[in-house]
């Protein structure tokens, strides 16, 4: 079975897949502390939870944002495979399966051009991804079902707790879709600046990039931990796909192993 790996900057996203199967996936924290024995103390205990053992990963591919867990997951790779070839990580070593118009195609993340061809793989090209994690990113795919670029804003937590460090009498506020956008309490007002706000910047950032694109049908795909929550202040998302990057993380393995 292949484990996909998505270190984001807060969470670290793992999928076990078999074939295109999800069997299962787990998030863990992300932590630059951690080393190669922590990791794989934590992923026996996700496995044991739900009756599994680490011997049934022959493959592991990665996409990640942080370098130093990078190398560590690396290394821990080297433990865990008998086979150095079932290891991909996302980036220059698998630009040939994957497809990026950028001008500066060496800066787009991993976990983006995951997307991308996810997107494109499951819902067809053009389409828009908005992915609500530590930032909000907007990844474009445009008709031959290339990354082109997007928009990166800052994420609904980010923004939240900002907030609430900085104005004494608000504390922590949970985040849920609220009852209307005019709040008629305080918990209320910040959900609707946070997550009815969230909601309207995809709705202009969407509109927008649709125009310039010239394909006012692409597909809007909602990803990340917080796309559901978001998903119910508006209807601008076609899809809801929250594992969207780690299945886009395993379509370029499968593209890697049949390159080679």
């Amino acid at each position: 079975m292949l484990l996909a790996v998505d270190i984001g900057n807060t969470q670290t996203a793992l999928g076990l897949f078999d074939g295109d199967d999800l069997v299962q996936s787990w998030r863990m924290p992300t932590d630059q502390t951690f080393t190669r024995d922590e990791i794989h103390v934590r992923l026996h205990g996700y496995f044991h939870m739900y009756g599994l053992e680490l011997a049934v990963i022959d493959a592991i591919a990665l996409a990640g944002v942080v370098p130093m867990l990078n190398r560590e997951w690396d290394r821990l790779a080297e433990t865990l495979l008998a086979d150095p070839a079932r290891y991909v990580r996302v980036g220059r070593a698998t630009a040939a399966v994957t497809k990026v118009e950028a001008p500066h195609p060496e800066q787009a993340g991993a976990d983006r051009v995951a997307n991308a061809v996810a997107a494109e793989k499951h819902y067809g090209a053009p389409a828009i991804v908005v992915d609500f994690g530590t930032a909000t990113n907007i990844d474009v795919v445009n008709e031959r079902g290339a990354y082109i670029g997007g928009a990166i804003a800052p994420g609904i937590r980010i923004s939240l707790g900002a907030l609430t460090q900085r104005a004494a009498r608000l504390a922590s506020i949970p985040l849920e879709t609220p009852p209307h956008a005019i709040g008629t309490t305080t918990v209320e007002a910040v959900q609707s600046g946070t997550v009815v706000g969230a909601a309207a910047m995809a709705e202009g950032l969407v509109r927008r990039i649709k125009a310039e694109l010239g394909a006012p049908d692409a597909t809007v795909i909602a990803t990340g931990g917080l796309a559901g929550v978001v998903a119910g202040s508006t209807d601008v998302f076609d899809v809801v796909d929250k594992q969207l990057t780690l299945k886009g993380i395993c379509e370029i393995y499968r593209r890697m192993q049949a390159r080679a």
